[in-house]
């Protein structure tokens, strides 16, 4: 008999998650919320997580609790309410949503430099850049027969090429870019980082997508149930949340699809305002997409915890989570599914 396969939830990092806001990197006022964390809980709501611990559980507290809690004085508004408030509303917690949203927020970072993903995550994320790197080392190159550990190793090829054509064709490429030939490795810096965002929002759909599928089973388990389906509200419900999940993934989906087809072609025409317009286009796409894949996470994590096995809780208990549970904020999902401009107009 097959061994049965138990979902695992994502565990991320904080300077890694989608979900998880280090309270740290923003100069608050209140000592004891620099060291608590901004997070969205399963109803998609968030709120201020004061300590985390395996055994003794997590400590939630609703933002707008907060004045109770620390005595903050009913005058006036405490400037650290302000700013929870702002980051409350946040679609994701992502660190390329944050650059984008705290800006445009205008709610200062401790350090900027922060806001970027460990060298852990980066390293993890390599077989994905090499998907995005292959065409510009076919380039210059002319062969994929090149040994990439890193984005950094990438960089490294271009700083000091040893091979006589390459040093030609990056000649091309500065050309092209109206820059000089040792601007090339500066560019490619800022080509990795916009890559490398896309290369971790790939991983993190990747990384929900067999839970996801789990769950969309269990739609048809409790449709086909005898008892579940006479119930005409969970049903309609089951109904509303396969939708949205599904027309989410192949929104995602469909937006990948259309920036690998955009892009075959940019290295053979590259130019400088057209990689301008490829980076204004991706950094435009990184508050949607993170805030679709933080609900789409914070679910399925959900899901992942309660129901790890194929077996566990059975279609009733399944119908009972999806009622409590999975349908609060569904509307907030929904309202994400926006959207921005597609990539295939690249």
């Amino acid at each position: 008999m097959a061994e049965e396969k138990t979902l695992k939830p994502i565990e991320d990092g904080d300077m890694d998650s989608l979900f998880i806001l280090p309270l740290s990197i923003i100069p608050l006022e209140t000592p004891g919320l620099r060291r608590a964390r901004l997070i969205k809980n399963v109803r998609l709501k968030a709120v201020i997580e004061i300590f985390s611990d395996v055994g003794t559980g997590s400590g939630q507290v609703e933002v707008d609790a907060l004045p109770k809690m620390f005595g903050w004085p009913d005058d006036k508004i405490h400037p650290d309410l302000l700013i929870l408030r702002k980051l409350a509303l946040l679609p994701s917690y992502d660190v390329y949503s944050l650059r984008i949203l705290l800006r445009q927020l205008n709610i200062p970072v401790n350090n900027y430099e922060a806001l970027k993903l460990s060298e852990a995550k980066a390293k993890e994320l390599t077989t994905y850049m090499t998907l995005f790197t292959r065409p510009l080392i076919q380039q210059i190159y002319g062969s994929e027969n090149v040994n990439i550990q890193s984005f950094d190793d990438v960089i490294a090829l271009f700083r000091d090429p040893d091979v006589a054509k390459a040093r030609q064709n990056l000649q091309l490429m500065a050309e092209k870019l109206h820059i000089p030939l040792s601007g090339v490795p500066r560019f490619l810096e800022d080509y990795g980082d916009i890559f490398l965002s896309l290369s971790y929002y790939r991983q993190c759909l990747d990384k929900i997508e067999p839970i996801i599928t789990d769950f969309l089973g269990s739609m048809y388990d409790i449709r086909n149930n005898w008892q579940l389906k006479q119930d005409g509200n969970l049903i309609k419900n089951c109904g509303l949340i396969e939708s949205t999940v599904n027309g989410l993934m192949a929104n995602i989906t469909g937006r990948f699809e259309n920036f690998d087809r955009s892009t075959k072609d940019m290295w053979a025409n590259i130019s400088a305002e057209r990689f301008a317009k490829v980076k204004e286009l991706i950094e435009s796409y990184h508050t949607t997409i993170g805030g679709v894949l933080c609900a789409l996470t914070v679910k399925m994590n959900a899901w992942a915890r309660t129901f790890p096995k194929k077996t566990s809780g059975g279609p009733v208990k399944r119908g009972e989570f999806i009622v409590s549970e999975m349908k609060q904020g569904i509307d907030t999902i929904r309202a994400s599914q926006d959207l921005s401009p597609m990539l295939a107009s690249l």
